[in-house]
C-alpha cells in the first residue's frame, strides 16, 4: 500500500490505449475490463488480473489497449514505484515478470 494509489474509474474508461507510452501499472481490485489487440478483444481482467506491466518493465508503448466494462477500483502503481516492489518484494516481482513473459509470448504467437 505504501507504494501504491487507489483509483476509481467509470465503464467506458480506457486504461491503456496501444502504441501510446506507458507510465502506470494497473491491479483490478474490484470490477473487469476487456484487452484489444489491433482492436480485437484478446481477454478479460477481473479482480486479481493486472495489466501495464509490458509498457514499463520491457519497454516504453503499451502494446495493446484496457478498456473498463464495469465500474472498477484500481490500485495504480508508477514505473518508480513498480521498480522498488521489484527490489523490495521479489515474490510480487516474479509473479509479475512470470506474466509478462508468458503475455509477450501470446502477443507474437498472434501477430505473426
Amino acid at each position: 500500500a505504501q507504494y501504491a494509489d487507489e483509483v476509481d474509474v467509470d465503464a467506458g474508461a480506457v486504461l491503456a490505449q496501444e502504441g501510446r507510452l506507458a507510465y502506470e501499472f494497473f491491479a483490478i481490485k474490484d470490477g473487469s475490463a476487456e484487452v484489444r489487440l489491433g482492436g480485437q478483444q484478446t481477454a478479460t481482467l477481473g479482480p486479481g488480473d493486472f495489466f501495464g506491466e509490458i509498457g514499463l518493465l520491457a519497454g516504453d508503448r503499451r502494446v495493446a489497449s484496457v478498456v473498463a466494462t464495469t465500474p472498477m477500483s484500481l490500485v495504480v502503481l508508477t514505473g518508480s514505484q513498480l521498480r522498488a516492489i521489484d527490489s523490495r518484494m521479489p515474490g510480487v516481482a516474479e509473479r509479475i515478470r512470470s506474466a509478462m513473459a508468458q503475455r509477450i509470448a501470446a502477443n507474437r504467437v498472434a501477430s505473426g
